[in-house]
């Protein structure tokens, strides 16, 4: 258990006695060649056989990129991909794929096996990067989210994704060669929080913008509603995002900021409800008051919106108060506006042809002496006759 054990941990290539490493391979390598010629010349026509497709394969990147007219689809980011497929990665992968064929001795197979993962290490991590970041343009470039503060960070965006993909592809190198990487890691993490905590409210709303883009809760020319503001959102920039309130105010907010709240998207409202309280006199007849409902529904239809309720809601300190609710079929806020405007006029006007009354709340004062009797300024009336 103790040999298993150590043995899973040794170096791949021992760091000491380098001389007598590069004897050995060069002692075992001539050897073979010498006695496995023929299978060593075969085996390399089928590895040149292997890199030729690949590199064909390779030269397919290109047409897979052109496939996408716009070059922000996922053909596009996946054929730069193919593109950054390195030579030497080829080479290695088809001598790999044909050692066991040429029998080549230990020494060998095992330098091979080592280069080779190596190689494939640093690959993986140039596809990784650049699959993320064309992830991060395919996003930053739409029409929807494009903008100039976003587009001049996909510099820094590259940067910081270039160095964190390399720099884990580098430890896992290391650690796979032997060499002990704790304290490569440990000096990272603690550079890495320094930059952090130098930087964190960049990054803060560097992060904020990406999880606008990649999460979408609104998008370039929708119209939210934020804490208590609103507007139509005009850009999503690397720090702030900027709105145009329907007054005609700029508004900047913090991107941190921005979805640290609740965020209204009215514009993926399929209809915008108006809701308020019409308040009738007391006085109003009640088969009038029971056939209100149906007038309310002419007015709202009449006005071109789509009538949901209207009923009795309570009694009020001088009205009967009812209830009304329409619909208009847009997320356009001036198409609401106009609905609204139009069921007012109409609501006043068919009050007006119905003879129905609505009152606005008035008071009386009664004044009276200590005795209880009614004073001025109300004048005594006179006695009846």
């Amino acid at each position: 258990m103790s040999n298993s054990s150590s043995a899973a941990k040794a170096p791949v290539l021992p760091h000491h006695n380098w001389d007598e490493q590069f004897r050995v391979l060069y002692q075992s390598s001539s050897e073979w060649i010498a006695t496995h010629w023929l299978q060593i010349a075969i085996a390399v026509a089928i590895a040149a056989g292997i890199a030729s497709a690949l590199i064909w394969a390779r030269s397919l990147g290109p047409r897979l990129a052109s496939r996408s007219s716009s070059g922000k689809g996922w053909p596009a980011v996946f054929g730069r991909a193919i593109q950054r497929t390195g030579t030497l990665f080829i080479i290695l992968l088809a001598a790999k794929l044909v050692s066991g064929f040429a029998d080549a001795p230990w020494p060998v197979a095992r330098t091979i096996n080592v280069l080779f993962g190596v190689a494939a290490i640093f690959q993986s991590a140039a596809w990784a990067r650049e699959v993320i970041i064309g992830a991060i343009e395919r996003r930053t470039r739409s029409d929807a989210y494009s903008g100039e503060a976003l587009m001049s960070a996909m510099g820094l965006i590259r940067v910081l994704v270039s160095f964190a993909v390399f720099a884990i592809a580098l430890v896992v190198v290391l650690d796979n060669l032997g060499v002990n990487v704790t304290g490569l890691v440990a000096g990272l993490g603690v550079g890495g929080i320094a930059i952090g905590l130098a930087a964190q409210g960049i990054f803060a709303d560097l992060f904020a913008a990406l999880a606008i883009i990649f999460d979408r809760p609104f998008r370039r020319g929708d119209s939210i509603s934020y804490d208590t503001s609103s507007g139509t959102v005009e850009e999503i920039g690397l720090k702030s995002t900027r709105l145009r309130a329907t007054n005609g105010e700029e508004l900047i907010i913090a991107n941190r900021k921005l979805l640290d709240k609740e965020i209204r998207n009215n514009a993926r409202r399929p209809f915008r409800r108006t809701t308020f309280t019409l308040g009738l006199a007391y006085e109003t007849p009640l088969e009038k008051l029971d056939g209100f409902p149906a007038l309310v529904k002419g007015v709202v239809e009449a006005a071109g919106l789509t009538y949901i309720r209207c009923g009795f809601m309570g009694f009020g300190a001088s009205t009967l108060d009812f209830d009304i609710e329409f619909d208009s079929e847009s997320a356009d806020y001036a198409a609401a506006y106009e609905g609204r405007h139009k069921v007012g006029i109409g609501l006043l006007r068919m009050c007006a042809e119905q003879g129905i009354s609505i009152p606005y709340p008035t008071q009386t004062t009664l004044t009276a002496a200590p005795d209880g009797k009614l004073i001025m300024p109300y004048p005594d009336s006179p006695e009846p006759a």
